[in-house]
């Protein structure tokens, strides 16, 4: 098996690729990974959540993490390492980006899950005061790349 660094542009094309990501924040030096489902546009990673301990930690430490991979076997699979700054978007100054959150992830169908779903497969309901669209702004990123 080889393993080499991917280009930026490797990893763009990798991010745009997928839609899952593993989102890292911290709160007093304790880690918190989560999955989420993502779109990308122009240096953005946009997510859709609800009230959560992820959120309170990201409005408190916006300085956050994330890795995007592919998987196609053991000794072949790219991963990208990205850092970046949460925006939240619930704001009415950010109602722009907010539509074009909405408009990117809902391309997908069921893109609001995880993200409205509670344990035991509950639903958040319809109140749209609870729906919450976040930005994430790439910092730095760099990538690695098996084939064998």
């Amino acid at each position: 098996m080889n393993v080499e660094r991917m280009s930026y542009q490797e990893c763009i094309a990798l991010v745009k690729r997928q839609w899952l990501a593993r989102l890292a924040c911290s709160d007093d030096n304790i880690p918190y990974v989560i999955p989420v489902q993502y779109s990308y546009f122009d240096d953005r990673l946009y997510v859709f959540t609800l009230p959560g301990k992820k959120l309170e930690i990201m409005r408190r430490n916006p300085n956050v993490c994330l890795e995007v991979d592919q998987l196609k076997s053991r000794h072949s699979w790219s991963s990208v390492v990205i850092d970046s700054r949460f925006t939240d978007l619930s704001g009415e100054a950010s109602s722009e980006e907010k539509d074009r959150a909405w408009a990117l992830l809902s391309k997908r169908s069921d893109w609001w899950q995880p993200g409205a779903l509670k344990p035991g497969g509950k639903s958040a309901g319809d109140n749209p005061n609870t729906h919450i669209f976040f930005a994430l702004e790439i910092i730095d990123l760099s990538g690695r790349k098996a084939q064998g």
